[in-house]
């Protein structure tokens, strides 16, 4: 009888636990459409365990070059609306002489955090950080070549919003060049305003991404039309390409994004 008196309060207790555990409402999250150039951390109102791995390749042309970049990244949700990411990019160059350069860029990491997500109003709020250093590039003829030339420092805020099928998204913030070797810290500023339309009942957008960026005192603004097709419920790809509306050198460019969300 006490055996059977202990399975039944076993049997009790993990019933009640489990109606504990699967009556525990979901943070609350708007879903609003990503830019695929400039990538944040994670989606805004990400919820614990959610990940994503993001594979991609590029090519732009410019006046006096021609760039192939690729990337991998991988992103996750540590906590509710904290995500981060490590991502690797790298680049293939030529230009009109011949000249290559072949080489890792350098290693970026980031974090997100949305302040704010109302779901009455379909807005969502958050902030960042995102550091990069930069590799050196190495040079036979040099010894002792330092593994990184500097690090650039890119504290930002996002705003976004929904109007029924439209998402709407501001992402801005200054950036932070810094120069080991000159000791010289450069100030650049990024403003990234994005509209899509999302088609309802599915994950696919279409939309413009614009890229503007105020360097060295000049302003450089790049439209990039783009879509997001999901293959599957955790397989998309995603198409961009950029069109200068104000630039010196930037000619045209053109990337893709493989991404994936795994279902742990």
């Amino acid at each position: 009888m006490k055996f059977i008196y202990t399975l039944l309060f076993f049997l009790f207790v993990s019933n009640f636990l489990f109606a504990q555990e699967t009556t525990i409402p979901k943070p609350a999250k708007v879903k609003h459409a990503e830019p695929l150039y400039l990538d944040l951390m994670r989606d805004l109102g990400a919820r614990k365990g959610e990940a994503e791995f993001n594979v991609g390749y590029g090519t732009g042309r410019f006046k006096n070059k021609v760039e192939h970049n690729a990337f991998i990244e991988y992103e996750w949700a540590v906590a509710n609306r904290l995500g981060l990411e490590v991502e690797v990019p790298v680049l293939f160059a030529k230009d009109n002489v011949g000249q290559r350069t072949n080489h890792i860029e350098g290693l970026k990491l980031g974090t997100q955090y949305t302040f704010l997500v109302d779901e009455k109003h379909q807005t969502s709020l958050a902030i960042g950080y995102v550091h990069e250093m930069e590799f050196g590039r190495s040079n036979p003829t040099v010894r002792n070549t330092p593994l990184f030339d500097g690090f650039v420092s890119s504290p930002f805020f996002i705003a976004a919003k929904n109007f029924n099928q439209i998402s709407t998204l501001i992402y801005t913030g200054p950036e932070f060049e810094y120069h080991f070797k000159k000791k010289e810290m450069e100030t650049n500023f990024v403003l990234n305003a994005n509209v899509h339309y999302m088609v309802p009942n599915s994950s696919h957008y279409i939309g413009i991404e614009n890229d503007m960026r105020i360097e060295h005192g000049h302003l450089e603004y790049i439209m990039r039309p783009q879509m997001k097709l999901a293959l599957s419920p955790n397989f998309a790809v995603g198409l961009v390409c950029g069109v200068p509306i104000k630039s010196k050198e930037f000619q045209m460019d053109f990337m893709t994004r493989l991404i994936w969300e795994p279902k742990f």
